[in-house]
């Protein structure tokens, strides 16, 4: 029973960091600031977290760490390496689409962060990188793709298309709605993969 508290307490702190961290920037974010919203103690931050950096890892960590899982889910399927890029596309669009929030933080403050922060976890980018860059290999290997286009390059440039699009939503610059989510995955895939496809 008091481990079930405890989680649920750490769940409250970084579900409240999310909305916090959203609104107004993690770097103009105080501690305070989140146990404010989390409506906790100020002190129970600290039980839980030694600092906001170790706060914003962890919601990193478990949102990046399921973009792994499921690009390897992808690759595993039996699709072929444009339905496996559309399922990975799909998640990160679904990941905004139901979480902007977290998708903004993660976004915003670690993978576009010119910051020591987003620096300490450019291996855990780069895995990502690499798991998608062994899927358009696969496809290069079979002829799907054409072979002389660099698949970490392209792993890259997929990934960046995407986040590109997220961004656009983010601040507005692109409209958001139903349509625009249900159809974003095969637009995305479509202008790199029609790039990528054996002529």
């Amino acid at each position: 029973m008091a481990s079930e508290v405890a989680l649920e307490r750490r769940r409250q702190i970084l579900d409240a960091a999310v909305r916090v961290f959203a609104r107004e920037g993690f770097h103009a974010t105080r501690v305070s600031d989140i146990a404010d919203e989390a409506d906790v103690a100020y002190g129970l931050v600290y039980h839980y977290f030694p600092s906001k950096e170790k706060v914003l890892d962890e919601l990193f960590t478990e949102r990046w760490s399921l973009l792994l899982v499921a690009i390897e889910e992808a690759d595993k399927s039996g699709d072929d390496p444009r339905d496996k890029l559309r399922s990975v596309a799909r998640f990160i669009i679904e990941s905004y689409r139901y979480d902007p929030d977290l998708m903004k933080v993660i976004i915003v403050e670690v993978t576009r962060a010119d910051n020591s922060f987003g620096r300490t976890h450019l291996d855990d980018i780069d895995a990502a990188f690499r798991l998608i860059e062994r899927i358009i290999t696969e496809g290069q290997s079979s002829g799907y793709f054409r072979k002389e286009v660099d698949p970490y390059f392209a792993s890259m440039t997929f990934y960046g298309v995407i986040e590109q699009l997220l961004t656009g939503w983010i601040f507005g610059i692109l409209p958001t709605g139903e349509a625009e989510f249900e159809s974003a995955d095969e637009e995305v895939v479509g202008m790199v993969c029609d790039g990528l496809e054996s002529r």
